[in-house]
């Protein structure tokens, strides 16, 4: 039986449509991947700068995230604020986060300091954790804030010891009366505290992109596909 191909307006615009629109996201899905590609490269690149000395920071500025960082201080061991709801290789548990007086001057900085173990007994129950003594240095990353989970309603004030769902900078500063400087440290240094620094690397989900791009240009390509294919079969008919 001989093939012909009849062309029907109708299918063909359908077709067209749906491969402009698959085309379309696949470009845009391919643009997101490029542009998290270089701000992958651009983090890279903060990671292998000297360390800033937080000392010669200026206070309401905040420097580049992810750049490393060096303080010399000592902690202010009355005002620890732990955030819940920060789980670790499956375990749930709290990050601890302790102000930072800078040497030679009132400045202080948040450091957030590790990550321990929940009670599975007593949620609210937090364990002894040794706070050096002194001055000392410390070392780490500069991160923009703590990270953020989800929560319903507003967070309560910061209070010496509380626990949070989330913290902002600003409402620290204005509890504890603290001159807080406007970023945190993550800190890598190990003070023998039995704290776990293991902190998640920023994902920037690139392949996933890439992924969605593919499946995207799939679509328009069987979009067209199907039009030839139909064609064909009705013409044989």
């Amino acid at each position: 039986m001989r093939l012909t191909f009849r062309f029907r307006w109708i299918p063909f615009i359908a077709a067209v449509v749906v491969a402009a629109v698959g085309i379309s996201l696949g470009n845009w899905q391919e643009r997101r991947a490029a542009q998290k590609t270089e701000v992958q490269r651009q983090l890279t690149g903060r990671a292998a700068l000297p360390p800033l000395q937080a000392s010669t920071i200026e206070a309401g500025s905040r420097p580049e995230e992810f750049r490393r960082i060096v303080a010399d201080g000592e902690f202010i061991t009355d005002w620890p604020v732990y955030l819940e709801n920060r789980p670790l290789n499956g375990r749930a548990g709290f990050y601890l986060i302790m102000p930072f007086r800078l040497v030679g001057s009132q400045q202080v900085v948040l450091v957030q300091r590790g990550w321990f173990a929940r009670d599975a007994r007593d949620r609210t129950r937090i364990p002894a954790i040794p706070v050096p003594a002194g001055r000392l240095q410390i070392s780490g990353r500069v991160r923009a804030d703590a990270g953020q989970v989800m929560q319903l309603g507003q967070s309560a004030a910061p209070t010496p010891g509380a626990i949070l769902q989330n913290l902002d900078l600003r409402n620290f500063a204005v509890a504890s009366r603290l001159p807080t400087h406007a970023f945190i440290i993550e800190q890598s240094s190990d003070l023998h505290d039995g704290l776990q620094r293991d902190w998640p690397q920023p994902g920037f989900g690139i392949d996933t992109h890439h992924g969605y791009a593919f499946q995207w240009y799939a679509l328009a390509a069987a979009a067209l596909l199907f039009f030839l294919i139909t064609g064909f079969k009705r013409a044989s008919k």
